[in-house]
């Protein structure tokens, strides 16, 4: 028996399909950014430690910050950055002032394979926002950081 979408019942309330929603274009941004890191043998993690760091003063941070930035595990980002570190995209060092901090850097390599991959990523964004305007751009990216931001417990 083949079941059609008239079968599906959507019992969510209002305020649970929003979150569904968010997290379903999420996941398809992520899967559709996939295919231009492979590439670069990127995923989108990697990728994202990279965009941060390029934009971090001097080309560095420290590894509690980008967690921090990117709301990723301790765990998670140790395996990232190995990974990175080994392709030659970024170099990890102590933090001079406290040992338990590490400190990464992006390396040259790194910095191209960012400005190489940011064209073909640039277009597949636009592609997404094409028939917003500027003004409901912004007031959509306001509500999501309210969203992020908000206290939930």
């Amino acid at each position: 028996m083949m079941m059609s979408e008239r079968s599906y019942k959507n019992d969510m309330s209002i305020d649970e399909r929003v979150m569904m929603a968010i997290v379903r274009v999420a996941e398809r941004f992520k899967k559709e950014s996939s295919v231009v890191l492979k590439d670069y043998e990127l995923t989108f993690p990697q990728y994202n430690v990279l965009r941060v760091l390029e934009a971090s003063k001097d080309g560095q941070n420290t590894m509690k910050n980008i967690n921090r930035i990117m709301l990723v595990s301790g765990a998670n980002m140790s395996g990232i950055t190995k990974r990175l570190e080994k392709i030659g995209f970024i170099n990890r060092k102590n933090v001079p002032e406290d040992d338990r901090l590490k400190c990464l850097e992006i390396t040259e390599k790194g910095k191209l394979a960012v400005k190489n991959i940011s064209d073909k990523k640039e277009d597949m964004v636009k592609k997404y926002l094409l028939k917003y305007s500027e003004g409901q751009k912004i007031e959509l990216l306001a509500t999501l950081r309210e969203i992020l931001h908000a206290k939930i417990r």
